[in-house]
């Protein structure tokens, strides 16, 4: 079986799981929203301050989301002792990660399409002359928060305090990622708008970085 059609496989096999319920991606959003009202009764910010911090708040809200929704994403499979399966399955390990990678960029791209719409509504941000090019850099923001999420909790999945050991390495590995969207977020929001080819290039170089780095590694990583 190739690594494309196994990858569609372990990806179907999480949208109905996920769908089934709907518990972790309606649990995401209401969160992030929280985190996005709460920052703006907080700071009531001006226009030309929702441009200047909106960002990085925006930023704080998707970093949160993955937090709380990259997670389970090996952790279900421990509980219900899946993962072993998963290993034995004439397929790809990589297959397996990729499969989830996938399936946590979808799940976090249904939560930001709620979040944008609300972010600009709330800080008065107009969106409407960015909005191709704010895609584009949330996008390759979100693949590599997806990337790096899903490798880390493959990582924490093994051990004892998982819920505390992923944010504790992912965090630092994510931070010049953060940097670098937020900044490319915040050239947008400028006035007038630009985007930063150098902060878009990095984000770019960062998901090609890490995305091989799972390929290569992604037998050590399914390991007990």
């Amino acid at each position: 079986m190739t690594t494309a059609r196994a990858a569609a496989l372990v990806l179907a096999k999480e949208l109905r799981l996920e769908f089934r319920t709907r518990e972790l991606l309606n649990a995401t959003i209401v969160f992030a929203l929280v985190v996005v009202v709460l920052f703006s009764f907080s700071f009531d910010p001006t226009s030309a301050e929702s441009r200047r911090l909106g960002p990085g708040l925006l930023w704080i809200a998707f970093l949160f989301s993955g937090s709380l929704m990259l997670h389970p994403s090996f952790g279900r499979e421990q509980v219900n002792q899946t993962l072993d399966a998963l290993r034995m399955a004439p397929i790809s390990s990589f297959a397996v990660l990729l499969g989830k990678m996938l399936a946590n960029f979808l799940f976090l791209s249904a939560a930001e399409l709620v979040l944008v719409p609300v972010f600009a509504v709330l800080y008065n941000v107009s969106l409407e002359a960015v909005v191709g090019r704010l895609a584009l850099v949330i996008a390759l923001g979100t693949v590599g928060l997806s990337v790096t999420g899903t490798v880390f909790s493959a990582i924490a999945a093994h051990a004892r305090m998982r819920e505390l050991l992923l944010p504790l390495l992912l965090l630092p590995i994510l931070t010049p990622l953060l940097i670098a969207a937020v900044e490319a977020t915040a050239s947008l929001l400028a006035l007038p708008p630009t985007l930063d080819r150098a902060w878009l290039a990095f984000l770019l170089g960062f998901d090609i970085v890490f995305l091989t780095a799972s390929w290569l590694l992604s037998d050590f990583l399914l390991e007990e």
